[in-house]
């Protein structure tokens, strides 16, 4: 490890370790410590941590943990159940949002493209902010929890498919030939987890289960393993490793991996929100404010009011439909890598991508305000909502 890199870990966790202990006292939420830390030291603030790129790339492994422990508890006969509850509800409020962001990005005068691209960006809400949120109890264990966890993924699922779009890109062009060799690729995936865990991993854990240190190795590289995989057939990373824990699932060893990796997962999902924050260029801050205030604001109204409308429509109960809506009221870090990916591809400019970008850091801010204060989370300041 060098110097620079070292010095970057300890502005980061030793730098956040204070904060979030005034912001405890002064009762805040921790995720918009984090983001907050990132752009005081980032390059666009104090300018301490000069090269985020790597932080970056690192923090990703914190969405890849996190993916593959939600496969983990996810029965696959559990997880069709929970999809055909929630598919057609995650897919009208997408078009919804999706035609919304749209319309916002053509009043402020960006392009034809652009304003789709900026709508396709408003579909998702954050896997991270919701799960990070939503107590392990009722996770695990309440109705809420299953709803949450399949929207969720549905909605990775659309991300995915825009991204494999975006991703075939070049010049400003989409390249259908590429999306379709893609799309083929996710079946074989499939069939290479589920051949390899019924006649390898299954056998070894069996064997060996005693060895916790193995136990841990070897689960950490069953993620990794599938996740860069899945990379290199043209799929997303994150993908790879929800493949890898739902295939593993139904082992009772299954819990026993989630606990060891918890720590590890938000250790990586700190550098995450840091990295967010150093990476947002605040000298565009003045261009981008208002269409990016619009978008949040509305954004924010919007998909709490809607998920409520519709989960009442399928006649979930008011507590329940206000509650998952607001825990989902927010844009998604997939909005993030999607103004990324466009722009590298010539598809968006710089404005319309640290549009999207601010829009979905407001979304993350007040959203996580909204539930640390009113719902039952893990990081709650009052005693009376906090839950493990």
């Amino acid at each position: 490890m060098t110097e620079t890199v070292f010095q970057s870990f300890f502005l980061i966790f030793t730098g956040a370790a204070v904060i979030a202990s005034l912001a405890l006292y002064g009762r805040q939420p921790l995720l918009v410590v984090y983001i907050v830390l990132g752009a005081i030291i980032g390059p666009y603030g104090m300018g301490w941590v000069s090269d985020i790129g790597l932080l970056t790339e690192i923090s990703h492994i914190g969405i890849i943990f996190l993916l593959f422990l939600l496969g983990l508890d996810m029965q696959p006969q559990s997880l069709l159940n929970v999809f055909r509850k929630v598919t057609l509800i995650t897919l009208i409020s997408s078009a919804l949002f999706a035609a919304v962001g749209y319309l916002i990005g053509l009043v402020f005068g960006f392009s034809q493209l652009e304003s789709i691209i900026i709508g396709l960006a408003m579909m998702f809400s954050s896997t991270i902010i919701g799960i990070k949120l939503l107590p392990t109890t009722i996770l695990h264990h309440r109705h809420i929890g299953d709803m949450m966890v399949g929207m969720l993924l549905v909605q990775d699922f659309i991300a995915i498919f825009v991204l494999l779009v975006l991703l075939s890109g070049s010049g400003g062009e989409i390249d259908p030939l590429q999306i379709g060799k893609t799309l083929l690729a996710l079946p074989v995936l499939i069939g290479i987890a589920v051949v390899t865990v019924r006649f390898g991993l299954v056998k070894l854990f069996a064997r060996f289960d005693r060895v916790s240190e193995y136990v841990f190795l070897l689960a950490l590289g069953w993620c990794l393993g599938m996740a860069e995989l899945a990379e290199v057939v043209g799929l997303s990373r994150e993908i790879g490793a929800f493949l890898a824990g739902i295939t593993i699932a139904t082992n009772p060893i299954s819990q026993y991996i989630a606990l060891s990796l918890k720590p590890l997962r938000d250790f990586f999902l700190i550098l995450f929100f840091v990295a967010l924050g150093a990476g947002f260029n605040l000298g565009l801050l003045e261009e981008i404010l208002l269409p990016a205030l619009v978008l949040g604001a509305v954004m924010l109204a919007l998909k709490p009011a809607t998920f409520r409308f519709l989960l009442k429509y399928q006649h979930e109960k008011r507590p329940l439909a206000w509650d998952l809506g607001f825990r989902l009221g927010q844009i998604s870090e997939f909005s993030l890598l999607i103004a990324y990916v466009a722009f590298n591809a010539s598809l968006i400019g710089t404005l319309a991508s640290h549009a999207i970008q601010a829009a979905a850091i407001l979304t993350f801010l007040i959203s996580s305000y909204i539930v640390t204060f009113n719902f039952p989370n893990p990081i709650a300041v009052s005693d009376r909502l906090r839950r493990d």
